[in-house]
């Protein structure tokens, strides 16, 4: 079995997940712009994503009942409803049409995630191959590139309803290929009912809980750190965002082979160990360029943790509760993007940013002292 016949087993939610790249890599090279579009101050504008990270957390609870609702199509349906929700902020001139259309936007982005997860996870048991690293480096790949082109569109003096209108032509274009196919039970099961299981689900949700924060608080701050600590030119500092971003593609490819050989919990372990050296290098770094060495470290591990850990709950639930223990676990890690602005920011604030990234450091160390082996005991509990 080669890299290509796993892409064309997991085509719908690989699209899927390129889709959801597109957008919301368009969407962060285009922050600026919407920002002074919509006219509002950095507090509000941080508080109107806290509005529609809840947004996304609310429209999670209804995956299953979507997913019984819409079969085949979910993956399909709820990435093509995505793509055209984002036009609705890029038209925005005010804040209050602005946290509408993110709400709607983030609502089924938040669906379209778990039923990405849950049909990749579908997937990788008819195979018997990992795929989720795959599925995930590509949503990588695309934020990566789309934010590259958006970059360039907006030199030339394309608006952000401009770009946003060819992504959603673009993933309308691919929508036919996004069908999948999957088990007439799938998502009947709306919650839980063994209590080893949803033991199992809340301990995977706190790792995914870490990696979001990680993710989010590196690809957030690794800027300011460059210039604000160490004094680097705004060029260098853009340059941050990107290190952790191509090392977080790259790991996720070759976490795709790795995952084939050696067990999700073995791997979670050591990826929280790497990316925990990782920004330890980068909150001590002296220069800039041992920073980037550590973001891009950081990249590598980091880039699996979540992943694994939705491959790992997808493969210890029955295949009717799929659905709803990829959809619980994702509500708790979603709460990093709740909570991660607020930490990273209170402690930057009363202790500098080198003790914020240090404090992410210590979480990931507690994950695979404490998590990772009541997961692992857990597990066996359970054969």
């Amino acid at each position: 079995m080669t890299f290509l016949d796993d892409l064309h087993a997991a085509r719908a939610p690989a699209l899927g997940f390129a889709a959801m790249g597109a957008i919301w890599g368009g969407f962060a090279a285009q922050v600026p712009v919407i920002k002074a579009q919509i006219g509002a101050p950095d507090a509000l504008y941080g508080s109107l994503f806290l509005v529609s990270s809840l947004g996304a957390l609310v429209a999670m609870r209804f995956a299953g009942a979507v997913d019984r609702r819409l079969g085949a199509r979910s993956v399909q349906v709820t990435a093509a409803a995505m793509g055209c929700a984002m036009l609705v902020p890029a038209l925005a001139s005010g804040p209050v049409g602005f946290a509408f259309g993110m709400v709607l936007a983030a609502a089924f982005s938040g669906l379209c995630d778990v039923l990405m997860n849950a049909r990749t996870s579908e997937t990788e048991e008819a195979r018997g191959r990992p795929l989720m690293n795959l599925t995930h480096g590509l949503y990588s790949l695309s934020f990566a590139l789309t934010a590259i082109l958006t970059g360039l569109a907006r030199e030339i003096g394309l608006p952000p309803v401009a770009v946003f209108g060819i992504i959603a032509a673009l993933i309308l274009t691919a929508a036919p290929w996004m069908i999948a196919p999957h088990r007439h039970d799938a998502g009947e099961a709306a919650h839980l009912r063994n209590p080893a299981q949803r033991g199992l689900v809340w301990l995977a949700g706190l790792v995914f809980l870490a990696g979001f924060l990680v993710e989010q608080a590196a690809d957030g701050w690794s800027a300011l750190h460059i210039e604000r600590t160490l004094g680097g030119r705004a060029a260098e500092g853009a340059f941050g965002p990107a290190v952790l971003g191509l090392t977080m593609g790259l790991g996720r490819f070759c976490g795709q082979t790795l995952a084939a050989r050696y067990r999700e919990t073995v791997l979670i372990t050591l990826a929280c160990l790497v990316s925990a050296g990782g920004i330890t290098l980068a909150a001590l770094a002296p220069n800039v360029a041992l920073a980037y060495a550590g973001f891009g470290l950081l990249g590598l591990g980091i880039s699996i943790v979540v992943p694994l850990s939705v491959a790992l709950v997808g493969r210890m639930v029955p295949p009717s509760q799929r659905v709803a223990a990829i959809g619980q676990a994702s509500i708790i890690g979603y709460g990093a993007f709740l909570v991660g602005p607020s930490l990273m920011g209170l402690t930057s604030d009363a202790f500098g940013l080198r003790v914020a990234f240090l404090t992410l450091a210590v979480m990931l160390l507690l994950v695979a002292a404490v998590l990772m082996p009541l997961i692992a005991a857990r597990i066996r509990a359970s054969r």
